[in-house]
């Protein structure tokens, strides 16, 4: 039976790291919701506009609207098989709401939460450092450059800091997350459909844990 794979984590917890693999590798498809709202920014149908002026009168875009969106966009021919949703659902509202979807498509739930300690993803988040030139990524933590403070391709070229990687940012973004994810996670366990994969190790021993499961 095919499956929509509900993919759970953190800032810096990489989902999304591993969402693209498996879409590389499996040929998964990642439905995320950020692309699906740029999108909807550009369209001219029905569903496009409706989002245009909620947006336009800086509401928020409801559960409802969310999942009318989630809908048409897995209506797709590319989602026929199984797909990963990324970003969707966020509350158990919207999980009710996508087990109506996945009835309506004859497909089976399965939910992963990559799980990494608090600590690790305040390292991960803080100690992040990119080139304002070539968007070279660095981790003064795990992957710092050869030269602290520059780039090692761009000399002399001193590394950006972005304004969210700050503590005091970083915590507030961890407890937003925390607190409003904890729901959701709690829905799919009382199912026994919520699997947690351990996120604290290298990026290709959790891509295999996480191909297996799937």
């Amino acid at each position: 039976m095919s499956k929509i794979i509900v993919l759970i984590g953190a800032p810096g917890a990489g989902k999304g790291t591993q969402a693209r693999l498996l879409e590389e590798r499996k040929g998964i498809p990642q439905i995320s919701t950020g692309d699906m709202f740029r999108e909807m920014k550009n369209a001219d149908t029905p569903l496009a506009r409706e989002v245009q002026s909620t947006m336009a009168e800086g509401k928020l875009i409801s559960d409802d609207l969310t999942y009318q969106i989630v809908k048409d966009r897995t209506s797709r021919d590319d989602c026929q098989g199984t797909y990963l949703l990324d970003g969707y659902p966020r509350t158990a509202v919207q999980a009710e709401q996508l087990e109506n979807l996945a009835k309506e498509q004859g497909k089976e739930i399965q939910a992963f939460e990559v799980d990494v300690p608090r600590e690790e993803l305040m390292k991960r988040l803080t100690g992040r450092r990119s080139c304002p030139v070539c968007g070279e990524i660095y981790n003064i933590y795990s992957k710092p450059p050869k030269n602290e403070g520059f780039c090692d391709f761009h000399e002399g070229t001193q590394l950006t800091h972005r304004a969210d990687d700050y503590e005091e940012s970083v915590s507030v973004r961890l407890e937003t997350y925390d607190a409003n994810t904890k729901p959701l996670l709690d829905y799919y366990q009382s199912s026994g459909r919520l699997e947690k994969i351990n996120g604290n190790r290298e990026l290709e021993e959790i891509y295999v844990d996480l191909e297996n499961l799937v």
